[in-house]
């Protein structure tokens, strides 16, 4: 048997070793997928309007599969109860191609007729709260305006409504979809209270769970990004160009268990209404 130095053992031995050490190149771990948010579309004004219909082609058009579109809220500028405004915002949003998941906002429930427009709503798009799955990863939206003191919905509670939710999700991955943000708000120089403190911690202490990725909210019209215990909090930007702003939709990747996004945004169309909300105005 033929023999071979001793110092070639010790070779073989640190070669294992490094080769140990070596990084590896490791595969995705878990679902890997693309969704898009779109926010704050504020139908009802023309310029509103051409700017949702524009980004319903380009997120038709876009080069990566879509799982979804959620859309958080303020779907319509005050204007639900007009059937040619609830037309015109139901067929733009119909013509998108993947699964399409809907939360109300401040500006689609209103104080008045309040239980009236929630019907309107729900006819529309769905019930106040829901939940679907993609990939393994549950996908959870609600109507949390209540939570802020704004708009009582009779027989709607948001916090029963998602510990429903989060039950039936399981231990499975959980994104939140929500409309207004739940911390505090800061425009015109100034900082301006968020939810009350006691829905606060309510709502926080409901979605501190291992399996909650991240919340996704609108409502703001800015990029922002905050975090509510170890859970980051998105805030999108607006479909809509009040106030000034670029309007835009985000495409999330979600990734190992995370979540990054890029921004398309648009042009904005130059106003020539009078119904230009005004420069102290607030979403």
């Amino acid at each position: 048997m033929q023999r071979y130095p001793a110092s070639w053992g010790l070779l073989l031995g640190l070669w294992l070793f490094l080769a140990g050490l070596a990084p590896v190149h490791a595969q995705t771990s878990g679902p890997h997928f693309y969704f898009v948010q779109i926010s704050d579309t504020h139908f009802g004004s023309p310029w509103e309007d051409e700017t949702a219909q524009a980004f319903v082609e380009a997120i038709n058009a876009l080069p990566m599969p879509i799982e979804c579109v959620v859309h958080t809220g303020d779907v319509f500028a005050d204007r639900i109860g007009k059937p040619s405004v609830l037309a015109v915002g139901t067929s733009t949003l119909a013509r998108l191609k993947a699964p399409l998941h809907v939360v109300a906002g401040n500006h689609d429930i209103l104080t008045n007729d309040t239980e009236q427009v929630a019907g309107i709503f729900t006819n529309a798009f769905g019930a106040l709260s829901g939940r679907a799955e993609h990939q393994g990863v549950s996908f959870i939206w609600a109507y949390t305006e209540p939570l802020r003191g704004y708009i009582h919905v009779p027989g709607y509670d948001p916090l029963k409504a998602v510990e429903k939710l989060l039950a039936e999700a399981g231990d499975k991955p959980v994104i939140i979809l929500t409309h207004s943000p739940g911390v505090e708000d800061f425009h015109n120089n100034a900082i301006f209270p968020g939810w009350p403190e006691k829905a606060r911690r309510q709502w926080e202490a409901l979605i501190s769970r291992p399996n909650v990725k991240a919340v996704i909210t609108g409502h703001f019209h800015r990029d922002e990004l905050h975090w509510m215990g170890n859970i980051p909090v998105f805030v999108g930007e607006p479909s809509a160009s009040y106030w000034g702003r670029q309007p835009a939709f985000r495409i999330y990747e979600y990734k190992d268990g995370r979540l990054g996004y890029r921004t398309v945004y648009k042009e904005p169309k130059k106003r020539v209404s009078k119904e230009a909300p005004k420069a102290t105005d607030v979403p």
